[in-house]
C-alpha cells in the first residue's frame, strides 16, 4: 500500500509542501519491495536497515521475515506507523518487549524501535466529524465500528452532541435489521 501511496504525492502536488524533486527523491531513499522475490533478495543485503511497518503489518506477511532477520542488529531501526492495537506484535515492539515471537521462534530485539502514531491511514475524530457534517442528510443511525472501545465511545458521544445524530458502538455480534 505504501508503495502505491508514494506515487500519489506526484499526482497531487497541491496537497503537500514538497517540491517535485523532493517527491522523486522519496523513490531513491528507500527500496520499495513489491514481490516475494524482492523480499528474499533483501535478505542478502548487509549493513544497517530501516524496516517500515504500517499499522497492523507486524501481524503477518513478508515484513515478519524482515523483522526476524534484522530486529537483532542494534544498527537497524524498526519504524511502526500508526496505531498499534494492544496485544499485537506491533504494540509489543513499541512497548520495548524483547524477545518477540516470530514464526515460532524468539527473536531478540536490539534494533531501535520508533513509533510514529501520527502516520495513520485512518481519519481521526475531527476528520470524521468534518466528513459527517458534509453529508446531505442525517442517516437513521451511525454505527461506530472501528477502534478501541473507549475511543469509539468518545466518537459516538461527539456525534450525538455535536451533530445531534443517533449513534451507537455495537457490541460484538450485534445484529440490526436493514
Amino acid at each position: 500500500m505504501a508503495i502505491h501511496t508514494t506515487a500519489l504525492f506526484a499526482k497531487h502536488m497541491g496537497e503537500h509542501r514538497m517540491s517535485l524533486p523532493e517527491v522523486h527523491a522519496m523513490d531513491r531513499v528507500a527500496t520499495m519491495l513489491e514481490t516475494p522475490d524482492q523480499s528474499k533478495a533483501l535478505a542478502t543485503r548487509h549493513g544497517p536497515m530501516v524496516i517500515l511497518a504500517a499499522s497492523g503489518m507486524a501481524t503477518g506477511g513478508r515484513v515478519l521475515h524482515h523483522l526476524a532477520q534484522y530486529a537483532g542488529d542494534h544498527r537497524n531501526m524498526i519504524i511502526l506507523t500508526g496505531f498499534q492495537a494492544p496485544g499485537t506484535r506491533g504494540a509489543r515492539l513499541a512497548a520495548g518487549e524483547s524477545p518477540i515471537r516470530i514464526h515460532g521462534q524468539d527473536v531478540a530485539v536490539r534494533a531501535e524501535v520508533v513509533q510514529i502514531e501520527s502516520a495513520s491511514a485512518h481519519a481521526d475524530g475531527n476528520q470524521l466529524l468534518s466528513w459527517l457534517h458534509k453529508m446531505p442528510g442525517a442517516p437513521s443511525q451511525v454505527y461506530v465500528v472501528h477502534g478501541e472501545r473507549a475511543a469509539s465511545d468518545m466518537l459516538r458521544e461527539r456525534i450525538e452532541h455535536e451533530i445531534k445524530w443517533r449513534s451507537v458502538v455495537p457490541e460484538h455480534g450485534s445484529v440490526w435489521p436493514v
